[in-house]
């Protein structure tokens, strides 16, 4: 298995870190040492690797980190921070916990004669290929327990670092056994204020069409598109056009909603740079879905202009890896 390396000492249970930061802020954290990218980063212990979900489909979230430099203004998991006693803001891109012990967690859980290999979705909440991972290759060790025993995963991200990965990816794709839905919600500019912590769409792109060529099954989500930014017909059109022109397929996609905690940061972001655009979301995001019919017609735009390109077909020889498929592709 590969060797992970420790920068820090004296790790913390996330309880712990919570009650240091509850009682004194984030200048208690004993070890979050900041590196050339701004981020604190401070290692803590898990107790379990697998979080178990109910009502979604799949049964299992694996996060080796939490808090996420990708920085994404509208991403829902900023809330999971408040849990720590930080704010959605700043401090979720800016304080990263790292689960030194994730993968040592992970492989007891996979080897215990209770388990059956059951859907895991990989980077639900962080980015498991945020930059760091290049140095911590938490990611990585996790996925060469979950082929070792044989366990399927829908693994989700914006980095292109998962290209290092191919291989594992390759062999668990030949086996039914992984999916890779590389986010592009847009190549639009308005990437950059969105999600200005993420490498260029196209780069994205190139990274989705590399795994392919290794033999991963792996393809695009144009998810969150965002009511203002990515919406418009013609910014759906060209990001189209990309995929298209990147031989790669389109696997899903779906319009913004936004969580408690999540949904005050965005708010916080739209008044700073686009104030034109708040009252229209107090319309249309009353709960935290936004109003169903402006969802349909988004989706029904995407439909439409999906059916003008050469949309990818799944052949029979796929059908095997729809286990992995929990982005629903419907449009």
């Amino acid at each position: 298995m590969t060797r992970q390396l420790a920068l820090f000492e004296e790790p913390l249970t996330t309880r712990a870190v919570a009650a240091l930061v509850k009682a004194d802020g984030v200048a208690a954290l004993p070890s979050a040492r900041r590196r050339a990218d701004d981020a604190h980063y401070q290692e803590v212990v898990c107790r379990s690797a697998l979080n178990r979900t109910k009502g979604m489909p799949f049964s299992w979230t694996l996060n080796p980190y939490r808090g996420c430099t990708h920085a994404c203004q509208y991403c829902f998991a900023r809330r999971y921070q408040t849990q720590m006693e930080m704010g959605a803001g700043d401090q979720f891109s800016s304080y990263i916990f790292v689960k030194r012990n994730v993968a040592e967690v992970l492989a007891r859980e996979l080897t215990r004669p209770s388990w059956t290999p059951s859907l895991v979705a990989v980077g639900t909440a962080t980015d498991p290929y945020q930059p760091i991972e290049g140095h911590y290759r938490l990611t990585r060790a996790c996925l060469e327990h979950l082929e070792a025993a044989s366990t399927p995963i829908g693994l989700i991200t914006k980095g292109p670092l998962v290209v290092r990965d191919a291989d594992i990816l390759a062999r668990m794709s030949r086996r039914g056994l992984a999916t890779v839905y590389m986010s592009v919600p847009t190549v639009d500019a308005a990437w950059e204020r969105l999600e200005p912590g993420t490498a260029p769409p196209l780069q994205r792109l190139r990274a989705v069409r590399h795994l392919q060529d290794a033999g991963v099954r792996a393809g695009v989500l144009m998810s969150p598109l965002v009511p203002g930014f990515s919406t418009h017909p013609s910014r759906i059109e060209a990001t189209l056009a990309a995929i298209d022109d990147a031989g790669v397929p389109l696997l899903g996609g779906n319009v913004l909603y936004l969580e408690d905690g999540s949904r005050d940061h965005f708010l916080q972001f739209l008044e700073t740079e686009a104030p034109h655009l708040l009252a229209r979301y107090a319309r249309l995001y009353v709960r935290k879905h936004p109003d169903p019919a402006y969802t349909a017609q988004v989706k029904g735009v995407l439909a439409t202009l999906r059916a003008r390109h050469n949309e990818h077909r799944r052949t029979p020889e796929e059908d095997v890896r729809r286990q992995t498929d929990w982005i629903a592709d419907q449009f």
